[in-house]
């Protein structure tokens, strides 16, 4: 089933190869987007890729135990998500320097592919194992046992553009295990949106469209937040029916004149009461500025969507742009290998 990650950020890919020449011409092959580092050692490689912390928040800070006050029975303990630790990622700068992904020759002095694979202390790293003619029955029998996950052959004509896809296939793999556990705690919450197929699709033309690299869970009102290279932010605000009949009772205890009503009802805006966590201000004072257009859109239920550019209630200003980012690495790899050279 496709599904919309939780939360997704780019990461470093961790290329492996004693042949520095090859690794030096093979760089200048990979999409322009993907950040990466070059090891020629494959010892100094794991040490790099055991150090770098995982990305994305670790399971026992996004769920906690959670016991009502009143309880004192611990058999009544329940375990609860932390939203805001979800879309907190967004505040890491160290976040695209984790390691999701390496690309490991086999046939290496120190550590051979293998060994290296299996010297990884994170078992969700996906791993890819570029091989000669000579290794390839070694990398099948490898994939087979699940020490790897993909494998290229070095001299096949379509080796490069194999290689491309199967990274930004595994980086997308590693999220999604490790975003497994949260989307099946939110398989019956208001975030079901996440699961459904063609919204889903309306979601990804959205990523497209604004050229979307990063996404959060945002929670009041619910959605994602959104940023695109440069450090745009966008979010987008998802309601269904349900949602949207909580929007209305709220409103009218707060005494919403007539005109919100019908701005509500008729589909084409949605309220975005940033500094009162969603709910409709008590004064009630100028919420036409608060409204923002929507669409509506069926899938396997009617929702009612929002994107809004630079979101209020978000201090964003010091987040690290991936293009920054991706700056900042290009010098760091430029440094560093024209000494190996």
């Amino acid at each position: 089933m496709d599904t919309i990650k939780p939360f997704y950020f780019p990461t470093t890919v961790t290329f492996v190869d004693d042949s520095a020449a090859f690794l030096s011409n093979l760089c200048l092959q990979l999409e322009p987007s993907l950040a990466f580092r070059l090891f020629s050692s494959s010892r100094e490689a794991l040490r790099f890729v055991n150090e770098r912390h995982r990305p994305g928040a670790p399971e026992e800070q996004i769920f906690t135990p959670y016991r009502d006050r009143t309880d004192e029975d611990e058999a009544q303990q329940v375990i609860a998500m932390s939203v805001d630790t979800v879309r907190n990622q967004v505040f890491d700068n160290d976040r695209f320097q984790a390691t999701s992904v390496v690309v490991v020759d086999y046939d290496m002095p120190g550590l051979n592919g293998l060994e290296f694979c299996r010297g990884i202390t994170d078992p969700a790293v996906r791993k890819i194992m570029l091989t000669g003619k000579a290794n390839e029955h070694i990398a099948v029998q490898s994939f087979n046992e699940g020490i790897i996950h993909r494998f290229i052959r070095k001299q096949d004509a379509s080796a490069i553009s194999a290689l491309n896809r199967a990274v930004r296939d595994m980086q997308h793999a590693y999220f999604d295990n490790r975003c497994q556990s949260i989307l099946d705690t939110l398989v019956t919450s208001e975030y079901t949106f996440l699961r459904d197929e063609a919204l889903v699709a309306r979601v990804r033309e959205l990523f497209d469209s604004l050229g979307i690299v990063e996404h959060y869970l945002s929670y009041s009102p619910n959605g994602l937040l959104m940023l695109d290279g440069t450090g745009k932010s966008y979010l987008l605000i998802v309601h269904t029916n349900e949602t949207l009949q909580g929007v209305r009772e709220i409103a009218s205890v707060q005494g919403a004149p007539a005109g919100f009503f019908a701005a509500l009802d008729s589909g084409g805006s949605l309220p975005y009461f940033w500094q009162t966590s969603g709910y409709f201000p008590a004064d009630g004072i100028g919420w036409e500025s608060y409204m923002h257009p929507a669409t509506r859109f069926t899938g396997q239920q009617t929702y009612v969507y929002a994107v809004i550019p630079n979101p209020p209630g978000h201090d964003l200003s010091q987040v690290l742009s991936y293009d920054r980012y991706l700056d900042w690495l290009d010098r760091e790899i430029q440094k560093t290998w024209s000494s190996l050279m």
